[in-house]
């Protein structure tokens, strides 16, 4: 049997994977939802934080929302505990932000080429090579992987 650190990454690259490829079929080849038939909610208070700037589309609350259900199945087989919570969660934070990602990698209409500031316009704030949300979403990621798996 694998190791449950394999097992974990090889679950969140398959599940990216998969996601990233089905919203390549959804949106083509137009970032955040932008042709899609969706409604947008713009938040004033997300203004200030570097990356998000963005307007909240209904495609990506209800795919988010779903992927999050998703990932929770474990807790009707089980008791919920913090500590497998915490696990789920960096699971969360990983899929979604490589599955983010991936869907440059995979899409052909950008490739790894053109996974730049001046291509890419529903990302505006970058550091350095990635997106500043990339940045807060791995701190998050590894923040909670290290708690759930007892590393700190």
């Amino acid at each position: 049997m694998l190791p449950v650190l394999l097992r974990y990454f090889i679950f969140c690259l398959i599940s990216s994977v998969l996601f990233a490829l089905l919203e390549i079929q959804i949106e083509g080849k137009d970032g955040w939802a932008e042709k899609l038939p969706t409604w947008r909610l713009k938040l004033k208070f997300l203004d200030s934080i570097p990356g998000l700037q963005k307007p909240i589309t209904g495609y990506h609350i209800y795919f988010f929302c779903l992927l999050f259900f998703l990932i929770q199945m474990p807790f009707l087989f089980m008791k919920w505990d913090l500590h497998t919570e915490l696990i789920i969660l960096s699971a969360y934070f990983f899929i979604t932000r490589l599955e983010d990602f991936l869907w440059f990698v995979f899409n052909p209409n950008y490739g790894i080429k053109k996974f730049k500031k001046e291509y890419i316009s529903w990302h505006p704030d970058w550091f350095g090579p990635i997106p500043t949300q990339y940045l807060y979403s791995i701190i998050i990621w590894i923040t909670l992987f290290l708690i759930g798996f007892g590393i700190i």
